[in-house]
């Protein structure tokens, strides 16, 4: 009997904290009833083991029911804050050389159906990746950098939407605090390591945070991203891991679990984490494998040799014609330079009728890489430009670490000879000025042009606040928006973007930008803000409405009134609808229109303190709130307010800022600007 009492005490002992389908912790896994496929399985001292040294193998191992991540309400369903936290180690076969990491996913399966090793992690595959219909959330710790899905390096943490190229990611490490340096952790050293994920709903940000297992939880987040998990989840979803090995192999353990939804994940008790394993030792066999290498090379040295000698004439005739230049301070951005030659294919050595754009900063080819037979853009900056080596430095430095659907990517870059090359994602569409300016007749219908104002809004969310450092574009426009195939909207161009700390004094510097988008107290502080950039997103917003560029000069008058001007005085009328682009024939919502064009006017409001902030624009938007009476009471007064007080320099445009109309026939113009003109 005492032993039938000691037995009942081990098993409650082991089994999960809470049953409740929202909250439950498992301190070790003996006992568990997780749903285990693949190679994973629950070893004898309580371990999680995901995936052993089989190569090309996936494990996984989830909740064996569906927890629910959705609350419903009048307007419809809204995700549920949750938060989780868990230990994990990977342990690789070999030292440096293992499988491909593992990731913590919220899914509708638990079987990852169709799911495929090795570099997909278990969790999708090829025809899946990136599709909506995945409702797949999931948080990367990848051991392997995978050139198709854009990782930034082997060692890294990424949030995962519905596909393995993350929204954003970060070198694996950690920040005890917002003021600390960075300590940089190896996610395969086998040893214990602890993870925190939040999710807040209200402010519908997810924040990953990493540290040494039985180190306090870091004071800042690793990676963040503002994601909307209402438009991702299900009312009920699997949660758990997955893990897989590819041509190298490892052994993927997590020893504890704690998972909650609407509030925090309860603390893990550190002393009943079981250990995890310590390498074993392969001195031995890496010893053997040496000898065999060395045996290897010296009988095929003498074959080798006569190779070499026979090609190194060519190799020195073809060094001049791809020789690239290289200076210390590329050092920071290495393993993002791709070689001149792989470019030079790519273009079909710069053909014209890869020719996709051009402007003050030189030309913008089409190309398909030779190797991954990715379609991409290549801005091959001019010796002449005005947009130098700083503006260079300056994209490189920015858009090689920001990760979101709203941004155009930063595949890589290049110098050669004075040449300056940077490698982007191909977007079909171009730019979104070309399609309202240059097209005759624009294709653009108001669903699509309130699609693309919320793309661009959601993605200078991400700039002000979703990135470890605030980042100020200085330069929003329709030409600096570019669109995909399936007409997605995203910003490009960050030549002219700043970096800073958040909460910290932005610089002065040159007054640079585009006339029409700059805000007024440029040339009072020459400090640009975050407010600076929602006056030029405020010009945007007119702009894509009313199917006109910000400044523009009628023949024969010297002094016409710009775009924000003219609304403002179209609005006073009680008429502003007729400021709305012709070309769509009235066929727009006039809710929506009116808010746009509203929210375009306070955006560009004079006084900087009376613009909303990024984040208020999108509630705008999407009607969580309603813009105050008194915010548009505030824009009685006239926009024409005084000149710039400094002359402006180094502007850097790739399309005009202003347009002179000499016919009122131009296909666009609205009928309100066919009068004043």
């Amino acid at each position: 009997m005492v032993l039938g009492i000691f037995l009942l005490l081990m098993d409650i002992f082991f089994l999960p904290l809470h049953a409740t389908d929202s909250e439950f912790i498992f301190n070790g896994f003996t006992g568990s009833n997780l749903s285990l496929t693949g190679l994973a399985q629950i070893t004898s001292n309580g371990l999680l083991l995901l995936t052993n040294n089989t190569i090309e193998e996936k494990g996984h191992a989830f909740s064996p029911s569906r927890i629910k991540f959705k609350n419903s309400s009048g307007s419809g369903s809204v995700a549920l804050s949750f938060s989780t936290t868990f230990v994990f180690g990977i342990v690789p076969q070999y030292p440096d050389v293992g499988g491909h990491g593992l990731a913590f996913a919220i899914s509708p399966y638990k079987d990852l159906p169709g799911s495929m090793p090795s570099q997909h992690l278990g969790l999708l595959n090829d025809s899946s990746n990136g599709k909506a219909g995945n409702h797949l959330i999931a948080i990367e710790l990848d051991t392997v950098k995978t050139i198709e899905y854009y990782d930034i390096d082997n060692n890294h943490v990424g949030i995962d939407i519905n596909g393995l190229t993350s929204l954003n990611s970060s070198t694996a490490g950690y920040y005890e605090s917002t003021a600390d340096a960075f300590t940089k952790l190896n996610l395969m050293a086998g040893d214990a390591t602890q993870v925190w994920i939040n999710y807040d709903a209200a402010s519908i940000r997810l924040d990953v945070r990493i540290a040494p297992f039985k180190m306090p939880k870091p004071g800042a987040p690793l990676v963040s991203s503002i994601v909307n998990l209402s438009d991702i989840a299900l009312d009920e979803m699997y949660v758990g891991f997955s893990a897989s090995t590819g041509a190298g192999s490892s052994h993927h353990y997590v020893s504890g679990w704690s998972f909650s939804t609407g509030g925090e994940a309860e603390d893990l008790d550190q002393s009943r984490i079981p250990s995890i394993p310590k390498k074993a030792n392969t001195k031995k066999g890496r010893l053997v494998s040496v000898a065999v290498l060395v045996a290897l090379a010296l009988a095929g040295f003498s074959v080798l040799l006569i190779l070499v000698l026979s090609i190194l004439f060519f190799c020195h005739q073809r060094r001049k014609k791809f020789e690239e230049v290289k200076e210390d301070w590329e050092s920071e951005y290495g393993p993002h330079r791709i070689p001149y030659v792989d470019i030079y294919r790519a273009t079909k050595g710069f053909d014209e009728t890869n020719l996709v754009g051009s402007g003050g900063f030189g030309k913008v080819y089409k190309g398909v890489m030779p190797k991954s037979r990715a379609e991409v853009a290549v801005k091959r900056i001019s010796h002449d430009s005005r947009q130098g080596i700083r503006e260079f430095v300056s994209e490189i430095a920015s858009m090689s670490r920001l990760r979101h659907r709203n941004l155009v990517q930063l595949l890589g870059y290049c110098r050669r000879q004075g040449e300056l090359f940077l490698v982007y994602e191909f977007m079909a569409n171009g730019s979104l000025d070309r399609i309202l300016f240059e097209e005759k007749e624009p294709s653009l219908n108001w669903g699509q042009r309130l699609k693309i104002i919320k793309d661009v809004a959601a993605g200078l969310l991400y700039l002000h606040e979703g990135w470890e450092q605030l980042v100020i574009h200085r330069d929003i426009k329709a030409s600096n928006v570019l669109l995909d195939e399936g007409m997605n909207a995203k910003i490009s161009d960050f030549g002219l973007a700043r970096l800073y700390d958040h909460g910290s004094n932005p610089k002065t510097t040159h007054i640079i930008g585009t006339l029409g988008y700059l805000a007024p107290e440029l040339s009072k502080t020459g400090k640009a803000t975050t407010c600076s950039d929602v006056f030029g997103f405020g010009a945007f917003l007119l702009e894509v409405v009313c199917g006109r560029r910000p400044m523009e000069f009628c023949a024969g008058q010297d002094d016409v009134p710009g775009l924000v001007e003219l609304v403002s005085e179209w609005w006073k009328k009680g008429k502003i609808f007729e400021t709305v682009d012709l070309n769509m024939k009235g066929s727009f919502d006039k809710d929506e229109a009116e808010l746009v064009l509203k929210l375009g006017l306070i955006c560009s409001h004079p006084e900087p303190t009376a613009r909303p902030s990024m984040r208020q624009v999108i509630q705008f938007l999407e009607g969580s709130i309603q813009i105050p009476d008194k915010s548009m009471e505030s824009l009685g007064g006239s926009f024409r307010f005084a000149s710039y007080d400094v002359s402006f320099d180094d502007f850097a445009t790739s399309y005009p800022s202003t347009a002179e109309i000499t016919s009122t026939s131009d296909h666009h113009r609205s009928s309100a600007f066919t009068d004043s003109c």
